[in-house]
Parts: structure tokens; C-alpha cells; sequence
């Protein structure tokens, strides 16, 4: 009997009550790191022949959301795996605050408009989301607002997946210790103490608030469609490896193919 894939056991099923508390941010489901190396090499390898094939064929949009607290490894998921792809059929989306030009328009209209193209696998590097979760912890709109978002997420997701997309929402987990290394790592490198700002520690202050914010995201936003996974991200080794075979398995869902040769041209043609 073959090992459960990595995609059944870190989904989130709808209905699901969230406790991130009761989550194992290190837990590695039976993967060692001396082995990830590898799998890890042979999973890019599958993504980018994957990518290949979806882009030549034009036919599947596919977005990637990712989501996590500061620190969580979402810009190094996107270095380590979104690297397998071509930048040509995979924009990446990194939601900030939003302009003055975006807030006068409701909050799903600047994500809308980088859904992907059919082909293209779009990178969503935080979303959507932001509107249920900072909105929600710094009490910018009121509670009633935030709250009826969670359906009209859920409506825009379901409308995307109607129409052809393929979504697919990883949600990085990491502990609170863990996060306090990667905050002391990047203050004292160099080289990414441009990263680190004092505001990210008031928002490590509201751990507790976000974790709250998150667990009823997850939960009341992984649908049949467009499930969350819940990725062990403690040790970035996994983190990558998951997050790969994860996407790979839903990518060879598609069955994307090459596209056939033009009927005009000849078989046996030989260009001088």
C-alpha cells in the first residue's frame, strides 16, 4: 500500500473547526532532511515540466495563494519552489497596502485583476485574505464588513474555479519561538536587516489575535474548490518539499499536453 501523499494529510476539510494550537508547525510526516535534498530536486524538475506543458497548451489558469504570520517563509517558498517555473507564465503578486487608486474601489478589485490567464500560474505572495486578517485585527472596517467577506471570498474563489481556474491556498504555520529566531536572524544578517521593521514587532504583539483571525479564515474559507493545505513550516527543508509535491499533484490533475503539430505542416519536413 502506498504512503498517504502530502495533499491528503495537510488539507484543510470544509466544515472544519481550526486549532492552530493543536498544529505541529515541525512535524515533517515522515520526511527526513538528508532525503529532501533530493526530492525536493526531482519535485522542481516535475513542476517545471508541468509548467511547460500548461503554457504551451494555454488552457488552465492556475492560482497560487500564499498566506502565513511575518516570518512564516512565504518569499522563500516562492524563491525555492516558484523558481521551477518559467517568469514568462508565472507572475507573482505581492499584496501591499493598497494605493489610494485601490481603496476607492471594493477590495477585490485589485486582486481580480491579477487572476491568471489560462496558462498561467499565478503567484499570489499574501491576498485576498489580508481583508479578513489585518483589516480584521487592526479594527479598519467594522466587524460586520469583515465577517460577510468570508462568503464573498468563498463566492469569488467558487466563480474563478466555474470558469476554468485551479486554486490552490497554502497557509504557512510556524510557532511563536520560531518566528522570535527568524526576526533575531534577520536583524543581525546584514544582508536582510533591510527586511526587518519595528512594526513587525507590534504585530508580533498580536499573535494571539492573528492566530484567531487565521483559524476562522481556514476554516470557514476551505471549500470543496479551493481547500486550504496546512503546511509545517518550522523547518523551510519541508516547507519547500510540501508545498512542491503538493502542487505538483494538483498540476498532474490537469493533464495538460502538448499542444498537436499544425496539420499543414508536413511530417517529414527538413528546413534548409
Amino acid at each position: 500500500m502506498s504512503e498517504p501523499r502530502l495533499r491528503d494529510q495537510l488539507r484543510v476539510e470544509p466544515g472544519t473547526k481550526v486549532r492552530l494550537a493543536r498544529f505541529d508547525p515541525s512535524d515533517t510526516h515522515g520526511h527526513t532532511k538528508g532525503a529532501s535534498e533530493t526530492e525536493l530536486a526531482d519535485g522542481l524538475v516535475r513542476l517545471a515540466g508541468l509548467q511547460d506543458r500548461l503554457w504551451a497548451e494555454g488552457k488552465h489558469p492556475v492560482l497560487v495563494i500564499l498566506q502565513g504570520i511575518d516570518a512564516a517563509g512565504k518569499d522563500g517558498t516562492v524563491h525555492h519552489v516558484m523558481s521551477a517555473f518559467s517568469p514568462q507564465g508565472c507572475p507573482v503578486t505581492d499584496f501591499k497596502v493598497p494605493s489610494s487608486l485601490e481603496m476607492g474601489h471594493d477590495y477585490l478589485w485589485r486582486v481580480h485583476q491579477h487572476a491568471p490567464a489560462k496558462g498561467e500560474i499565478a503567484i499570489f505572495n499574501r491576498s485576498h485574505y489580508e481583508d479578513v486578517l489585518v483589516v480584521r485585527v487592526h479594527d479598519l472596517v467594522p466587524k460586520a464588513t469583515w465577517k460577510r467577506r468570508y462568503d464573498q471570498i468563498n463566492d469569488w474563489e467558487r466563480m474563478l474555479v466555474e470558469e476554468g481556474t485551479t486554486v490552490v491556498k497554502f497557509f504557512l504555520v510556524i510557532d511563536r519561538d520560531e518566528q522570535r529566531r527568524r526576526f533575531q536572524d534577520r536583524f543581525s544578517d546584514p544582508t536582510k536587516r533591510w527586511k526587518f521593521k519595528m512594526g513587525d514587532l507590534a504585530e508580533r504583539a498580536r499573535w494571539d489575535d492573528y492566530t484567531q483571525a487565521f483559524e476562522d479564515a481556514l476554516g470557514r474559507c476551505s471549500t470543496a474548490v479551493a481547500p486550504w493545505y496546512l503546511i509545517p513550516a518550522n523547518k523551510n527543508w519541508f516547507r519547500n518539499l510540501a508545498v512542491a509535491e503538493i502542487l505538483g499533484d494538483v498540476l498532474e490533475e490537469l493533464k495538460p499536453a502538448y499542444p498537436p503539430i499544425d496539420p499543414s505542416v508536413p511530417a517529414d519536413l527538413v528546413i534548409d
